[in-house]
């Protein structure tokens, strides 16, 4: 049909603009996006860039989403191959450390970031940050009541989690503002201190 090579190109353009915007977001917050800008330095056409997206608020919940979908891809869908339990919660933190650590995102965690900057500001875009953190925590919880459950460990699951959660945030948020992998290697060390695995 003469329309799929339009839809075709539609999609392929509105890749290459998430994957750019996911970047300049992680670094200029969700508000630092623009359509103009994002036409402007991948040089494409400006009405093209609009037809895509509509509006500003529409770029920043497909943004959300594209960063979630590459989050999950190099966090969550890995950590879930692994058995449930404890091994499952230890894959979880060190994918999560690899992840920021790596630069994934050039500024570090996208939703750590993001999340600060909507935290307090009600709407549809604070709602679809909300909601893609929440899931990586509800995780997180559900994997330490898993391995907690299946006799791994000796823990108040739910305060376990939010202490591992804590902790990659600190992390995160340290190496980011210092340039360093310091934090890193100390969360490394903790968590496997407070999971029962010898400190290295």
């Amino acid at each position: 049909m003469p329309g799929d090579g339009r839809v075709a190109r539609g999609d392929a353009t509105r890749r290459v603009v998430l994957r750019r915007a996911v970047d300049v977001a992680s670094v200029d917050g969700l508000e630092g996006l623009s359509l103009g800008r994002l036409a402007t330095e991948l040089e494409l056409s400006k009405s093209g860039v609009f037809a895509l997206f509509g509006s500003k608020e529409e770029l920043q919940l497909a943004t959300i989403d594209a960063a979630l979908e590459i989050f999950r891809s190099h966090v969550v869908t890995p950590a879930r191959a692994v058995a449930p339990g404890l091994p499952r919660l230890r894959a979880i933190c060190e994918k999560w450390l690899d992840y920021s650590a790596k630069r994934v995102f050039p500024g570090g965690c996208f939703f750590f970031n993001v999340g600060a900057e909507f935290d307090a500001r009600p709407g549809r875009v604070h709602d679809a940050v909300a909601a893609a953190s929440g899931s990586f925590a509800a995780f997180i919880s559900e994997t330490a009541a898993e391995a907690v459950a299946l006799g791994h460990l000796d823990a108040d699951a739910e305060v376990l989690a939010f202490e591992l959660h804590a902790l990659g945030r600190a992390a995160n948020a340290d190496a980011v503002l210092d340039g360093g992998i310091r934090p890193y290697e100390l969360a490394r060390r903790a968590i496997r201190a407070r999971l029962g695995d010898p400190v290295r």
